[in-house]
């Protein structure tokens, strides 16, 4: 569905959301692909930009958060009483905000309910998931602010719903499984956490992506000759972050620039951070080529972006 031009909506803030690269990434994206599949949805900001411009006919949101993806189906099948649930939460919060605040993250911690974790996203700092070692989200509230207003929030919610459909799937498996369905006809786009903070064990997902077990599966999906697009690290300046996957994928490898750097820019600096896109042979097959804008990178230190 084509809902036409204007901004893509977001249906709640998110950190790491690719919505700024948005549209680089659609690029990247052959028009008219099947099934768009994020095995690591989040913000699935890259699924709502492709529905919003019509580049896929169906839409696959998986996440190992399970709270994150009951959202996701409210968001797609219960948009009306979600807004409503959200309004209620907002409107409760004024003249006792920090005590509220406290009061939905503790009860988010008992019962996970999405729409305690929407409200949570739209006051907390940085709009970022964090649990504790107990797998208590412990996130502080972004007193600057009071999140998203609800009148906002639902025109967000009832557009973002409206863009994927009642056919989009909801999952939360391990993204193995989900790579294990992907067909030719599909193009995984992929998110995964980043190396430089996910080691163990990230604080957003029970099991950390492992470099070389996620390597294998980009190879797995190489041989079935399934499209797929990868965002995945970057650098800031010199200093990079994490390994870049490997030669013998056959990827193209460009970098997409972020935009400046905030603790660089605290330190007197002024380095940019990019970010790594790297595209399968079979999703460039498909294209017909790099697209333009996109420019493969020759160094790991080149700056590319359209």
């Amino acid at each position: 569905m084509n809902l036409g031009p204007g901004n893509i909506p977001q249906a709640f803030p998110y950190q790491g959301s690719k919505r700024k690269l948005a549209p680089a990434i659609l690029k990247c994206i052959p028009q008219g692909t099947e099934c768009l599949i994020e095995p690591f949805a989040g913000s699935a900001a890259i699924s709502v930009a492709a529905a919003w411009r019509g580049r896929a006919h169906r839409f696959w949101l998986n996440d190992a958060h399970c709270a994150l993806i009951s959202l996701w189906q409210r968001i797609i099948h219960d948009p009306d009483g979600l807004s409503q649930d959200y309004r209620h939460i907002w409107e409760a919060q004024h003249g006792r905000d920090r005590k509220h605040y406290n009061e939905i993250r503790a009860e988010f911690n008992r019962t996970h309910k999405p729409e305690l974790l929407l409200f949570l996203l739209a006051r907390c700092v940085k709009a970022a998931i964090r649990y504790n070692r107990k797998g208590e989200f412990n996130n502080s509230p972004d007193h600057r602010r009071s999140g998203m207003r609800p009148d906002t929030m639902v025109r967000n919610i009832h557009l973002v719903s409206e863009a994927l459909g009642q056919d989009t799937r909801t999952t939360s498996y391990d993204y193995t499984v989900v790579l294990k369905e992907a067909t030719t006809d599909d193009l995984v786009y992929m998110d995964p956490p980043y190396q430089g903070v996910c080691k163990d064990r990230d604080s957003r997902y029970v099991k950390a992506v492992q470099f070389d077990e996620f390597v294998e599966e980009l190879d797995s999906l190489n041989q079935r000759s399934v499209p797929f697009v990868v965002s995945y690290d970057g650098r800031t300046g010199d200093k990079s972050y994490g390994k870049m996957l490997p030669n013998e994928l056959n990827l193209q490898h460009a970098e997409l620039l972020v935009g400046r750097s905030t603790q660089a820019t605290l330190l007197g600096r002024n380095d940019d951070t990019y970010e790594s896109l790297y595209v399968s042979e079979a999703a460039v097959e498909r294209l017909g080529g790099m697209p333009r804008g996109i420019v493969v990178a020759r160094e790991k230190t080149q700056t590319l972006f359209d």
